[in-house]
């Protein structure tokens, strides 16, 4: 609709008390009241009153170069009712903006230049390993060579940094032991830089999403510039890291989605199809690299139940189409990155064929598919019983082997009785000889007795091969785990008393059942006292040979700590079978994987003395995190934010809820608007309030995490804050220069303003661009420092 389809109504100008102007609007995006020119009404034309395909209400070009208005997500919107103006004439429409012509794919290649000359700039430097490098180069390390590892992430970010290792002419030889190790002659630059890639894409994913949601170039352009000149998102994205490739799958996903709201109007054409796939596969590839990649997740099954419940309410939308609609999205963002990520582990284990590290953290049966493996290609009896030399494995998490020696329990720590622990490593100690509670005298050990398996439910006593002690427990406190009983060898050549009883019980089966090797997972239950045998998982002193400790718990909660499985199995009476034929389904390591991986991020906890944060200090930047070098001789890189970017970002999520609020309750008062002005109050609503979700999802959970955090655990999230405060202050200086009567005045008000944003965030980088690229010399805390004066808090350790 042109400017000359406006009318304005005879007697009563039109001009709002916001200004108007009879200019154009500005090309660089500023969209500033126009008084319409008069002109009698007319018919809309046949290209108006046709609906949009699927929905059935019609559309409405928006100001703007052509766009239409934002819909609730970020997309088109249906045409509403016109509102009406005293005196019952219709509001007259906007005439439209100029389109910006070559300026945003202009925008767009300056950008991504800028974000990849900051992200490669110095990127060999330092050429030593530093922080985490030292566990995902290691592991990528592990890749190359093919040795199974175990991590508490999902496999894909390491494939990958593997994958680019050996394609730059990594060997994976290198060690990646501590910290501060040199690369010497190793290729370590094709990692690095690979990270950087997917560091450096993040800056043209960010335009094009506040681009998409806002239809402002500049606010997409300061997005762009914050994330360019943050320091904290160049430092992660120089190194050996999961951080930038994991957020290369977020914005990925972000970016789809948008994208495919945008393609509201046009539902199962190519590109629609093509999108709403684009987001399912960078779905999954963000749960492939962290667990917190469930936060986009969530972020875009929000927006889908949206988007649904909106197609729902469309009366002019069949219930058969509305199922399509359905249909394409199960298919595209539930089953295909559900195959997608099932994918990678199918992968990952195909790769990882050899024994290594990782080995303890998984059960016998798993173990026995990997070579080198002492359960590898071994041929033992399927079925526990009496009589059989057995050795028992602990599943919790490197548990141990259930081991005993000659050594007692010192004076004052329990009964003074033969010490009973779990110990990590084969050994003669681990074995044990399963026999009948009441058998004393019967030579199981005769070839012409009978063959008699232990079933679930059985009572059963162990004796200890090398030291003929029995297991056995008592009412005697555990030596380090409170109101746990304790656990010890007692008796002569295997003769005891009613303590060295213990019910066998498998976890789901019934009674009477056999008992499997490697696959049957069993609880030994003290008939006396009712406790059930465990392992705490807390070292032992010395005097314990600094071995794990063994107790007997009396509460009955079911957990790893108290389930076992047999592992070696001695019987010369019982055929032996290959382990092949008990080797478990991918299903299976797939379910025991994730256990794992779950178990392990529970398990990480604070260390003594460890720098972590809490975060309530990631928005204010309180404290960053040291890369590489702790004195003044040595090259210092410094994980910290950009304060003026960080701070700016922070008081820009206050500014936009005020803003919110008062637009929320203008537009629900009536408040009388211009067209502009209403949709940069959509935008405001719906593009930022879809921003702010995104922030939200990736930070608020953090408080209710039990394991160890730390500052870089908050990027993601400041990556919705930095397209926030694009968002918001384009739209705040758009709201100011609109109260403005006079254009020229109201244009030199938002340029001036947000040239001012990007000079201040271009020279705060300026100033503490040496965090991310290096420093030698004094410390901040010395005043001859020449970065002293930028120490602006105490907790800054540069």
């Amino acid at each position: 609709m042109s400017a000359s389809d406006c009318h304005q109504p005879q007697g009563r100008p039109l001009t709002s008390r916001l200004g108007c102007s009879r200019t154009a609007a500005d090309p660089a995006g500023l969209h500033l009241p126009a008084c319409p020119a008069p002109h009698p009404p007319r018919t809309p034309s046949p290209s108006m009153r046709r609906a949009r395909p699927g929905a059935g209400a019609p559309r409405m070009p928006a100001a703007g170069g052509g766009q239409a208005e934002l819909g609730p997500r970020g997309g088109p919107l249906r045409q509403r009712e016109s509102r009406r103006l005293p005196g019952g004439l219709a509001r007259p429409a906007a005439p439209p903006a100029p389109s910006a012509g070559p300026a945003r794919p202009a925008a767009l290649a300056l950008v991504t230049l800028l974000s990849f000359a900051s992200r490669f700039h110095r990127l060999p430097e330092p050429p030593h390993v530093c922080w985490d490098e030292t566990h995902f180069g290691k592991m990528g390390s592990y890749y190359i060579n093919r040795t199974f590892f175990f991590d508490v992430h999902p496999p894909l970010g390491k494939m990958l940094i593997g994958l680019a290792g050996y394609l730059s002419g990594y060997d994976g030889t290198f060690p990646f032991q501590k910290p501060g190790d040199r690369y010497e002659q190793h290729n370590y630059v094709g990692m690095r830089g690979f990270c950087a890639f997917l560091g450096s894409c993040l800056v043209p994913f960010a335009y094009l999403i506040v681009l998409e949601l806002s239809k402002s170039l500049p606010a997409a352009l300061l997005a762009a510039f914050i994330l360019i000149f943050d320091t904290g998102c160049i430092t992660l994205s120089q190194y050996i890291l999961l951080d930038p490739i994991l957020m290369f799958f977020l914005m990925g996903a972000v970016l789809s989605m948008v994208k495919c709201n945008s393609c509201a109007d046009r539902p199962f054409s190519a590109s629609w199809w093509f999108w709403l796939s684009l987001t399912g596969v960078n779905l999954a590839g963000a749960m492939g690299v962290k667990f917190v990649g469930l936060f986009v997740v969530l972020l875009v099954g929000l927006n889908t139940i949206y988007d649904l419940w909106d197609l729902l309410g469309n009366l002019s939308l069949s219930l058969v189409m509305f199922g399509k609609h359905l249909l394409a999205r199960v298919l595209c963002l539930i089953l295909l990155p559900l195959a997608l990520y099932t994918a990678m582990f199918a992968v990952h284990f195909t790769v990882l064929n050899k024994s290594g590290p990782g080995d303890g953290f998984f059960s016998s049966a798993f173990q026995s598919q990997l070579i080198g493996n002492n359960l590898h290609n071994v041929s033992v009896p399927e079925h526990l019983a009496y009589g059989s030399v057995v050795t028992m494995k602990n599943l919790r998490m490197a548990g141990g082997y259930l081991h005993s020696h000659w050594h007692l329990y010192p004076e004052g720590i329990g009964a003074r009785q033969q010490q009973v622990t779990a110990y990590l490593h084969k050994d003669l100690n681990n074995l044990w000889i399963i026999k009948k509670h009441d058998s004393d005298t019967a030579d199981l050990s005769d070839p012409s007795s009978p063959v008699e398996f232990v079933r679930h439910g059985d009572i059963i006593r162990l004796e200890h091969k090398e030291t003929s002690r029995n297991l056995h427990s008592h009412q005697h406190e555990a030596p380090l785990t409170r109101k746990h009983f304790q656990v010890t060898g007692y008796g002569i050549n295997g003769t005891g008393d009613s303590n060295d009883f213990w019910r066998i019980e498998v976890v789901g089966r019934k009674a009477g059942k056999l008992i499997k090797v490697l696959r049957s997972q069993v609880r030994l239950t003290h008939v006396a006292t009712g406790c059930i045998l465990g392992s705490s998982g807390k070292t032992l002193p010395k005097w314990g040979w600094e071995q794990v400790e063994v107790t007997c718990t009396p509460y009955l909660k079911e957990s790893p700590n108290s389930l076992w499985n047999f592992e070696d199995h001695i019987n010369p009476k019982l055929p032996n079978i290959s382990l092949d034929v008990l080797k478990p389904s991918f299903a299976e390591i797939l379910l025991e994987s994730h256990m794992v991986m779950i178990r392990g991020n529970s398990g990480l906890k604070p260390k003594d003395n460890e720098v972590t944060s809490k975060p309530w200090h990631w928005p204010i930047n309180y404290q960053g995190l040291r890369f590489s070098g702790v004195n003044e001789t040595d090259y210092r890189v410094y994980l910290l934010g950009n304060p003026v970017i960080w701070w700016l970002n922070l008081v820009t999520i206050g500014l936009y809820l005020l803003i919110a609020v008062s637009t929320a309750v203008a537009l629900k008062r009536g408040v009388q608007l211009t067209t502009e002005l209403e949709e940069l109050s959509r935008v405001v609503l719906r593009g930022g309030g879809q921003i702010t979700l995104g922030w939200l999802l990736h930070y608020l959970p953090f408080f209710m995490m039990g394991r160890v955090l730390y500052f870089h655990h908050y990027f993601p999230a400041m990556l919705f804050s930095s397209m926030l405060t694009g968002i918001t202050w384009d739209a705040l200086l758009k709201f100011c220069a609109g109260f403005l009567s006079h254009s020229t005045t109201a244009r030199k008000v938002y340029r001036g303003g947000f040239l001012a944003l990007v000079l201040l965030i271009t020279y705060s980088f300026y100033l503490f661009h040496p965090l991310s690229y290096g420093m030698i010399g004094p410390m901040a805390s010395d005043p001859s420092s020449p970065m002293a004066g930028l120490r602006w808090m105490d907790s800054w350790e540069f």
